[in-house]
């Protein structure tokens, strides 16, 4: 597995002898932001002002709130995340990685060094 560079952006390429297979960094970050938002205890992830602001100008993507780091074949994933009130926000980070660790590595087969979650609000219901 190769990491590759375009446009900005990072793409993880395997190669073999029936071709090759590209894969976008905005693939990944969206299969990790899925896999957070499907765990119990999330409201949603969280994005910065400008990320907002760009969502409001019609760039809005599914990844927001998910910052990744490819070096090599090992993928660092930083997750933004708002918790819903009255959980154990400990344990909803906990299960937010195993989450993203699972969904990242079975569907883009590369290894997912750390997930690191970071709780930046709490919804109120």
């Amino acid at each position: 597995m190769v990491i590759i560079m375009g446009e900005n952006k990072g793409y993880i390429r395997s190669t073999d002898e029936r071709g090759s297979v590209c894969i976008s960094e905005e693939v990944v970050a969206i299969i990790a932001a899925v896999a957070a938002v499907d765990v119990e205890g999330v409201h949603g992830l969280f994005a910065s002002p400008g990320k907002e602001l760009t969502s409001m100008l019609g760039r809005k993507g599914l990844s927001r709130g998910v910052r990744l780091n490819i070096d090599g074949d090992l993928v660092t994933v930083d997750v933004h995340i708002i918790a819903e009130m009255g959980v154990a926000v400990n344990e909803v980070g906990s299960a937010v990685q195993r989450a993203v660790i699972s969904a990242v590595e079975a569907a883009v087969g590369v290894r997912v060094s750390e997930v690191n979650v970071h709780i930046c609000g709490v919804s109120l219901k």
